[in-house]
């Protein structure tokens, strides 16, 4: 067993275990007798302190118990042991924003429906009709007494074709020669020079307009407003002059 300059015994042949001391130093100065002044240390750790440690009773520089150096607390040195459970740290902290949302995918643009032109024939029937001619004897009117329902009318077909048939009687003075030529023996002296005009449009059906004629112009036995399109359907009956018909018919395109 060592004995530190102060005359401490120590199991410790490099440090006194009482006081600290490096063994085979200088004998201290201090007076013989006089205490050994307490070391500085945190809360003033002495000689009999608990080890800051393990709790152990300190008899020197060295825990007898767990080796702890009582100098780390004098020198308010950081002890890894001591220490090791740090303070939780405290807020607020930086929020990282939210990830934007995931794009909506576009809608399918919509298609719009295509317009299939009617591939269809038309043909308008022209005819003699009695009751019609009936009709305009009752009604009566300046004319109507000196005219005279024909013996004899054929019946004539006019294919539909281009986007304008009109429909009147030829004269030469006014430069008008309709599409379909109603001054044909037996002509309709009802019927004026332009009395009226078929319209196709681009769905391919067509319509009827009477730009303003002497004796009017109906649609299935209804007088039509002048300068208005009405449009016709397969069947549909025009009626004008004294005694005309003109019949509207769909047929099947020829393959």
């Amino acid at each position: 067993m060592a004995t530190c300059p102060s005359g401490h015994a120590s199991a410790s042949d490099d440090f006194c275990d009482v006081c600290g001391v490096l063994i085979g130093a200088a004998p201290s100065l201090a007076p013989e007798g006089a205490a050994e002044a307490p070391r500085p240390g945190v809360a003033g750790l002495v000689p009999g302190d608990p080890c800051p440690r393990c709790g152990a009773t300190r008899s020197g520089q060295f825990c007898e118990s767990c080796g702890y150096d009582f100098t780390l607390a004098a020198q308010n040195t950081f002890d890894p042991v001591i220490q090791r459970s740090a303070p939780p740290l405290t807020g607020p902290f930086p929020v990282a924003p939210p990830p934007p949302p995931p794009p909506v995918p576009a809608q399918p643009a919509t298609v719009a429906e295509l317009v299939v032109p009617d591939a269809a024939e038309w043909t308008a029937v022209v005819s003699a009709d009695r009751a019609y001619y009936d009709s305009v004897q009752a009604a009566g009117g300046p004319d109507a007494a000196g005219i005279a329902f024909p013996a004899y009318c054929p019946r004539r077909r006019f294919r539909l074709a281009g986007g304008e048939v009109r429909i009147g009687r030829h004269s030469a003075t006014s430069g008008i020669d309709p599409e379909i030529d109603l001054s044909v023996p037996p002509a309709d002296p009802g019927v004026s020079r332009l009395h009226a005009v078929l319209l196709k449009a681009p769905d391919g059906t067509w319509s009827v307009v009477d730009p303003g004629s002497a004796n009017g112009t109906t649609v299935n036995g209804r007088e039509i407003p002048t300068g208005q399109a009405v449009p016709l359907r397969d069947g549909d009956r025009i009626h004008l002059g004294a005694w005309t018909e003109l019949r509207v018919v769909r047929e099947a395109a020829a393959g």
